[in-house]
């Protein structure tokens, strides 16, 4: 127990050290100007509208908590191979996701005009105050998620024992709360924080830009403000709680399956300690990281931030093979196999690299310039409906290649070192989350720098700057949803594959009519859950265009300004204009529009939520009440077909999305077609922005919340195991 103890401290030594170096960045990102006085008003309208829904997101998610952890501690009572406890690592790991997305938010809130102030001098500072708020996010959510499991885990050992199999797989059975109250605020997260930001998105741009003929972001557009807060809930918060339920995940999933691994014919704690010291590793190396983005002025901000991510990347990689040839046997077995200790670094390396290549297809598949995306902008020419065909195909035709590196991933990782290969190559496409969710919280803040740049009516090369650094968040952000949904099927798999091994299932037989039902509604769940994320954001978004119209057409100097504004261009504007426009500016009451995205979030995310946790639990009991022992593998049936359609499913959607997206900002840009350029306000132009809109709900609502859905509906399975098996 002593080495353990000792493992166990310096991995939360590590996780500590993640939240000094968050502390120390907020600290000097509040040092930053926050420019004049407009600036100071609109980024605080921001930071309080992202206030206002976080608290009025938890306080209903602290009711389900305390629910789910009566309910968890109740039914695992006096149980020899769980206990009581495990609602104490459930309430741990729904605080520490809850906490990582109020840390990351706060200083997202914080950076976002600090970062168009810095723009006024330079590309260089704006990338790096940007950059810094990023990372916190990213070292918030892997220090948190370390500090949580090591903590817990040094509680639990030094209670229970570490000294036998039965103990040890008692322990993970409780640890395995922990990763269950992670699984359930970032659903919640990213369904609460998708709904309310397109609810914001939709409003702001189909009245504002489509039908008032104003640009994006323009201070009298009602739903500005609201966008912006949107990119907060959403992008950051959501994104961030997203990849710690599979930061978290993978590390569990690791654990369980090492714990079944026999050297010599008997357990060998190693392979349950590596997961952790891997991530804790990965902590150290993302740190390292940060220090290596930089850019000079006129220099390309993508290749600074490349520089952090293969930077790290090259040296966890390094540290990787050290750890795994230090600390494993040279030869193990599981399954009745015998596999090597180098097999498991190939198999997390084979994780890693599998990571890079699905982010590299999301990028071609919904970058600026590409082929796919150009020809979406193309189709625009002749309407939304050719538009929106291209878009579809465009998503379809995406889904082929991910797919088949995630498969490939799966078969090289389980040839070199079996399931608890596959385990490791999620938690190898995740070692390195601390700076790759800097890099992908970075975009948010840059786009609200965009937007107050433009609010706050800055001149045009500090729009300029925000726009550069804003466009490579557009990518940055198209590749972390790649990502996200590669690191999410690989988890999933793992956590499927560590609640075989607690239910003591082998094979499961498809050919058994039970088990094939359960596939069945396994692959309908993501669909039916799409259909909830598509129809409450058109709900909310009904809401908000409602009320974006009823301000233009009420408030009389509104009303005037955007008549002087469709007459005339502003150089052609006379005194008389200037005074009747300047009479507007602060008119938009941009706090009704935030309470409508709220209140539209908050209603319309329970009910989503609440199916992927219920559904597992309702698969996995009733058989029983039918006389039927088959339950096990019936929702094992269910977590197939919910993987596999939800993977699909999510790829789909996210990269249909940002492909839209990046053909309306073509479009914007400028792009010739067949001699013809399209432009701002050209019918091609409304035709992307309304591709642009059909797709937002995809991108940032629906196809990342199927992420967590497949995540949420295994670690479910794999904590009811030891009930229903």
């Amino acid at each position: 127990m002593g080495n353990m103890n000792d493992n166990i401290l310096l991995i939360m030594i590590a996780g500590a050290l993640a939240m000094l170096f968050s502390f120390w960045k907020t600290a000097w990102i509040n040092k930053q100007s926050q420019g004049n006085n407009r600036m100071k008003s609109i980024g605080g309208s921001i930071a309080d509208g992202a206030m206002a829904f976080l608290k009025a997101e938890y306080r209903i998610l602290a009711v389900f908590v305390i629910a789910v952890a009566f309910i968890l501690g109740y039914a695992n009572s006096g149980r020899s191979d769980s206990s009581a406890m495990i609602s104490l690592s459930f309430v741990v790991g729904a605080l520490a996701s809850g906490l990582a997305g109020f840390l990351g938010m706060k200083v997202a809130t914080k950076a976002n005009n600090r970062t168009t102030h810095a723009a006024e001098s330079s590309l260089a500072m704006a990338l790096n105050v940007a950059f810094s708020g990023g990372s916190v996010m990213g070292l918030s959510v892997v220090g948190l998620g370390v500090l949580g499991l090591g903590g817990l885990l040094y509680i639990y050992s030094n209670m229970y024992g570490f000294e036998s199999y039965s103990v040890v797989s008692m322990v993970l059975n409780i640890l395995s709360g922990f990763s269950l109250g992670a699984s359930s605020i970032a659903l919640f997260a990213r369904v609460g924080g998708g709904i309310y930001t397109k609810a914001a998105d939709v409003g702001a741009d189909l009245v504002g830009k489509v039908e008032a003929g104003i640009p994006e972001d323009h201070p009298l557009n009602p739903a500005t403000i609201a966008d912006n807060v949107g990119d907060n809930v959403g992008d950051v918060a959501g994104m961030g709680a997203d990849l710690f339920e599979s930061y978290v995940g993978s590390i569990i999933g690791s654990m369980v399956l090492g714990s079944s691994i026999l050297v010599a014919g008997g357990m060998d704690l190693n392979f349950v300690i590596l997961p952790l010291l891997i991530a804790a590793s990965g902590i150290i190396v993302s740190i390292i990281g940060t220090f290596m983005v930089s850019v000079k002025e006129g220099g390309d901000p993508q290749k600074g931030l490349n520089q952090g991510e293969l930077g790290s990347g090259l040296i966890m990689v390094g540290i990787i093979y050290l750890l795994i040839i230090k600390i494993l046997p040279e030869s193990y077995s599981q399954g009745g196999i015998s596999y090597n200790s180098i097999g498991v670094f190939y198999a997390t390396v084979i994780g890693l690299f599998g990571g890079l290549g699905i982010g590299k297809i999301t990028e071609y598949y919904t970058g600026t310039g590409t082929k796919p995306v150009k020809s979406i902008a193309e189709q625009s020419m002749t309407g939304p409906a050719t538009n929106i065909i291209a878009g579809l195909g465009v998503g379809m035709q995406s889904t082929a290649i991910p797919i088949i590196i995630i498969s490939f991933s799966i078969m090289g990782a389980y040839y070199f070192a079996g399931l608890y290969g596959i385990a490791m190559a999620a938690l190898g496409m995740l070692a390195n989350t601390g700076i790759q969710l800097a890099v992908d919280a970075y975009g948010p803040i840059s786009d609200n720098a965009g937007g107050i740049a433009e609010m706050s009516e800055l001149p045009s090369e500090v729009r300029e700057r925000t726009d550069k650094l804003d466009a490579v968040g557009n990518t940055t952000a198209a590749i972390g949803k790649g990502f996200a949904i590669g690191s999410a099927a690989l988890t999933a798999l793992a956590l499927f594959a560590a609640y075989m091994v607690k239910t003591g299932i082998s094979t499961i037989d498809i050919s058994n009519p039970m088990v094939m039902a359960g596939l069945f509604i396994g692959g309908m769940l993501p669909f039916l859950f799409s259909s909830m994320a598509m129809g409450a954001v058109g709900r909310a978004a009904m809401a908000m265009i409602e009320e974006v119209r009823r301000q233009f057409r009420e408030i009389p100097e509104l009303k005037k300004a955007l008549e002087i504004m469709n007459l005339k261009d502003k150089e052609d504007w006379d005194e008389e204009d200037l005074r009747v426009y300047n009479d507007a500016l602060g008119k938009a009451e941009h706090g009704r529009c935030v309470e409508i995205s709220t209140e539209s979030a908050i209603k319309e995310m329970i009910f989503p939520g609440l199916l992927a946790v219920i559904t597992p639990v309702l698969v996995g009991f009733v058989p029983r009440f039918f006389g039927s022992d088959q339950g096990p593998e019936i929702l094992g049936g269910l977590l197939a077909g919910v993987t596999v359609t939800g993977v699909l499913m999510a790829i789909f959607q996210s990269n249909s999305g940002g492909a839209w997206d990046n053909a309306k900002k073509m479009i914007e840009e400028g792009i010739v077609v067949n001699g013809q350029k399209l432009k701002k306000g050209s019918e091609a132009h409304k035709a992307a922005v309304v591709g642009d809109t059909v797709g937002d709900p995809f991108k940032d609502t629906s196809g990342p919340s199927l992420n967590i859905l497949i995540k949420l509906m295994s670690v479910v399975s794999l904590v009811i195991a030891p009930l229903i098996k």
